[in-house]
């Protein structure tokens, strides 16, 4: 649960020598398994200084993440939230205001991904892959902007996928919302980037080496071979480089897939 009095002002920096660095507190929405996109980049921004928040639906998953980073030296708290919820989203974000916390990143990183072929395709499961792809990130985007241009600068980070650039057959459902994921970041950035905020789209094209992938198609991820699926440590290693980026030099846009995956 979260504790007041862990929570620290923030600021990133770089000091006269060109070093990042950091204080306070990142938010990642969208945290499940330890060996996930989400987990990662938790463990990547707590290991270079920042306090973490951690939401995600599942407390045990969570915990596990939150372990991690303490056993590093890291500094982190657990919410169980669903990012579909507009009350559950609001809960996190007024506790932020009400603290007067500052944020230096809100990465919003949940997602679901099930082949589904159209015909087999219900009212109900398409709304549902579209409230976690893309309606949860408008919701977060409402409750971080307001905070993040009330300091005039920090971080707006979204998991994409390549299905926002084409569809595929039996994803039909993942790809309408990447899509509709990929064009929000797109018109915040132009919006919100004048004013201090850096919006970033992260395209994930490739099989993750996650528990997922780990416990459902064990022989095709083997059949990869080595670095033929992107490695979530190396995912969130790109997030960091974005969020530490010049403001004279930023990128809205990162594609990343393993070399050889095809285009």
């Amino acid at each position: 649960m979260i504790d007041a009095e862990s929570i620290v002002r923030i600021d990133a920096c770089h000091n006269i020598n060109g070093e990042v660095v950091v204080s306070g507190t990142v938010l990642i929405l969208g945290v499940g398994a330890a060996a996930g996109v989400g987990a990662a980049v938790a463990r990547k921004f707590a290991g270079a200084g920042y306090h973490v928040m951690i939401a995600g639906r599942t407390l045990e998953k969570l915990n596990a993440t939150a372990a991690d980073i303490s056993a590093a030296g890291g500094s982190s708290e657990s919410i169980v939230a669903d990012v579909t919820s507009q009350e559950d989203q609001q809960r996190v974000f007024e506790f932020v205001r009400a603290r007067n916390e500052s944020l230096s990143a809100v990465i919003y990183n949940a997602g679901s991904n099930l082949p589904i072929k159209f015909s087999d395709l219900s009212p109900e499961q398409f709304e549902d892959f579209w409230r976690i792809g893309c309606f949860g990130a408008f919701l977060t985007s409402r409750l971080a902007l307001p905070l993040l241009c009330e300091q005039g600068k920090g971080s707006l980070f979204f998991t994409g996928a390549s299905a926002s650039l084409r569809g595929r057959p039996n994803f039909a459902h993942f790809a309408v919302a990447k899509a509709g994921l990929r064009n929000l970041a797109q018109a915040l950035a132009r919006e919100y980037g004048p004013q201090g905020v850096h919006v970033a789209h992260v395209i994930i094209d490739g099989v993750v080496n996650g528990d997922i992938v780990r416990g459902r198609f064990a022989d095709y991820l083997e059949s990869l071979g080595d670095d033929g699926a992107l490695d979530p440590d190396a995912i969130a290693d790109a997030f960091w480089a974005l969020h530490v980026q010049p403001a004279s030099a930023w990128t809205h846009e990162l594609d990343l897939r393993p070399y050889k995956e095809s285009w």
